[in-house]
């Protein structure tokens, strides 16, 4: 009978960007064996946590209902019943968290494309690096692995334990290309490593002033992407070649202090200037490195005026943290390995609204924005798209690959 309700149940419009195939595919991938389920199968547990995501932050009996329920009006209940939560926990750990981060880095992979407005600068991609943290259920097990903020020197931990997480996110979409997830103790620009491997030729990566290090700078910038960082004011680099449009090249010591991993010295084109625009410091002095040496082909003007994109991703986790998830909510997964799994969850869902509402906007005579659309909208549409699913699965909006997940 479980088996019935699998091939029934759906994520509503969000079945586009998860196909069932697609989630069949990513569970051979990453499973080592299927173990039998009768009540939950594991396509139904991936379901089940990406609807739980869409959902937030309602109970998770109320989730396997509400994916169920268009089932059963189909006739593909049968005797199926909600489990209760010891087995779907089981369930959960069996699975694992691998299985969403392949849905995330699937969907992810070049949502832009020449239709998109604002998604380009001069042919190169513009993405975006920044992180956040997450606050978790309080228990040993997360206090122990994660950790959480100390109110002060001596003092004692205060607050939920926190989960820190950092992601890579096309700017001009919203969609988050990959993301790495840790413990709250692990630094930002450590977590930003990990996300190397899905860098490359063709792009360009903003980043704000809590990134910059001589060691993670050469790591990304070796992956053939550019760079565009705003740097701290306490950096010094003198002029050593002035530019015709008031940038300069310098150099990077690396080795310097504590910075062991970074023995070479680093050449990068420095662009200075001053920005007032409402909500910022008046008269702030910005500071930007890059790897875009050439000053025809990168005027800094542009430079100055697109490192206002980098914003854009500090909206992109201002949605998924208190849009999707819920300001107060308090992710409840009570062991680390199902934190990473709950937001790994959130993030390939996040990242499959933001999908659907690119091909609203690039489906139109005119392409729109896709900053335009509504974010809030989108997540109640897509909800709604969940309880009267009729069973017979949409196709896929147009991409540039098939569905199979990364090799």
């Amino acid at each position: 009978m479980a088996a019935r309700l699998v091939d029934r149940v759906a994520l509503g419009d969000l079945t586009q960007v998860f196909p069932p195939e697609l989630v069949d595919a990513v569970l051979a991938k990453t499973q080592d064996h299927e173990v039998r389920q009768r009540l939950l199968p594991p396509r139904l547990m991936v379901y089940f946590m990406l609807a739980r995501a869409l959902f937030c932050p309602e109970p998770y009996r109320e989730v396997l209902r509400l994916l169920a329920e268009p089932a059963r009006h189909e006739g593909g209940w049968g005797s199926w019943r909600v489990p209760d939560k010891a087995a779907v926990f089981r369930a959960r750990r069996k699975l694992g968290a691998e299985p969403f981060r392949e849905l995330l880095v699937h969907a992810g992979a070049a949502v832009a494309d020449e239709r998109t407005p604002g998604a380009f600068w001069r042919g190169l991609r513009v993405m975006a690096v920044d992180g956040t943290t997450l606050a978790v259920a309080d228990t040993a097990a997360n206090e122990t692995a994660l950790g959480r903020v100390r109110a002060r020197p001596g003092k004692g931990p205060t607050g939920y334990p926190l989960v820190r997480l950092a992601v890579l996110a096309e700017a001009g979409t919203h969609v988050i290309v990959d993301a790495v997830v840790d413990s709250y103790r692990v630094k930002e620009r450590v977590l930003v490593e990990g996300l190397a491997p899905s860098l490359g030729p063709g792009m360009l990566v903003l980043g704000d002033r809590g990134l910059p290090g001589a060691h993670l700078w050469q790591l990304l910038a070796a992956t053939g992407a550019d760079l565009l960082w705003r740097i701290p004011a306490i950096w010094k680099l003198p002029v050593e070649e002035a530019l015709p449009d008031g940038s300069w090249l310098s150099t990077v010591r690396g080795g310097q202090g504590r910075s062991v991993r970074a023995p070479q010295d680093i050449r990068v084109r420095v662009i200075e200037y001053t920005l007032d625009v409402p909500g910022r410091k008046p008269g702030e002095t910005y500071r930007l490195i890059t790897t875009l040496m050439n000053p025809d082909r990168a005027p800094a003007g542009e430079l100055a005026a697109l490192y206002g994109e980098c914003w854009e991703v500090e909206n992109t986790l201002a949605e998924l943290k208190t849009t999707q998830i819920g300001t107060r909510t308090v992710l409840p997964s009570k062991s680390p390995e199902l934190v990473f799994q709950e937001v790994y969850a959130h993030l390939a869902v996040y990242t499959g609204l933001r999908v659907l509402m690119h091909a609203a906007a690039v489906s139109r005579s005119e392409p729109l924005d896709p900053d335009r659309l509504s974010f809030v909208a989108a997540l109640r549409a897509t909800r709604r798209s969940v309880t009267t699913f009729t069973g017979s699965f949409p196709p896929s909006p147009p991409r540039s690959r098939t569905s199979q997940p990364r090799p």
